[in-house]
């Protein structure tokens, strides 16, 4: 009896790993298919989340070029409406002044005549007019002598009036080569004020045309002549060209096939030297023609 006891508790303080050793590797499978099956749902949700970052990348790109389309696209109006409006105010008269040949040295100037009138029919014509598109109601008419001294030499120099011989008399006298302006660059009181009524027959600096000597005037710089034409030219024609290149690059597909085009095209349609070599190695006995590639 005791034996069988001894036994007993024996058997039972005997230790219990295998069924420990089992139920560890269980919960260790549990845990690996657990943590399998959490990395394979978190792949989906990250794919869908970069899809949707491509997807707003995407409509941000759209939505910017569509505005700047928009934005090119009125860009280019405008330029030929512009150019269009510059064409008469700007581009013409600077023309006509490059034709008529200024001469830039001043020259020896006096009224020796002014008229005020009234009325669309006394104002056939005018020494200066604020606006070249409308027909004067009121206008100053300044008729002027010149001689061919320079002021300065003039101013160094007095002659009298009634010795001096003029090289062209009793012509008209004009603000500038159009006759017209806007203010406040242009006021036609303050320019009869200054050359007429009690200045009549003082000495002062004028521009005479070497083309048609009969025209003078009173105000002329050439350098600022020919900057105003070259804007008025430069700046509409270069951007109606950048905003018709950059829309005809975005939507015109046979402006993108001949950009995106490339001449290994014409290249690829026959063998290089070192394919022709391979297929001669691997096929020296037959005849082996370019047209084949």
């Amino acid at each position: 009896m005791k034996k069988s006891n001894t036994a007993n508790t024996m058997l039972s303080s005997l230790p219990t790993s295998p069924t420990m050793s089992t139920q560890s590797l269980g919960g260790s499978k549990i845990s690996l298919n657990s943590s399998t099956k959490s990395s394979r749902s978190s792949l989906p949700h990250a794919s869908i989340k970069s899809n949707k970052i491509d997807h707003e990348i995407e409509t941000i790109l759209e939505k910017a070029k569509f505005y700047t389309s928009v934005c090119l696209g009125t860009t280019a109006i405008l330029s030929v409406f512009t150019f269009l409006f510059l064409i008469p105010f700007v581009v013409d008269p600077a023309i006509s002044t490059i034709i008529a040949d200024y001469d830039p040295v001043p020259v020896t100037c006096i009224v020796i005549d002014h008229v005020y009138a009234e009325g669309i029919k006394n104002c056939t014509w005018s020494s200066c007019r604020e606006g070249c598109t409308s027909s004067p109601n009121k206008c100053h008419q300044l008729y002027v002598n010149y001689t061919r001294i320079p002021f300065t030499d003039w101013e160094k120099n007095p002659r009298d009036l009634a010795t001096v011989v003029w090289d062209v008399s009793y012509t008209k006298f004009l603000i500038n080569s159009e006759g017209c302006g806007y203010p406040p660059t242009t006021n036609c009181s303050v320019f009869a004020r200054q050359y007429g009524y009690s200045h009549i027959g003082e000495p002062f600096p004028c521009f005479y045309s070497r083309a048609y000597p009969e025209v003078v005037i009173g105000r002329y710089s050439w350098e600022n002549n020919l900057y105003h034409l070259i804007l008025s030219l430069i700046i509409p024609t270069v951007l109606f060209a950048i905003s018709i290149g950059v829309l005809s690059y975005w939507y015109c597909p046979c402006c993108d096939n001949a950009c995106s085009r490339s001449s290994r095209v014409y290249a690829e349609k026959f063998p290089t030297k070192e394919e022709f070599t391979n297929c001669m190695k691997c096929n020296p006995d037959k005849s082996i023609s370019l047209n084949s590639y």
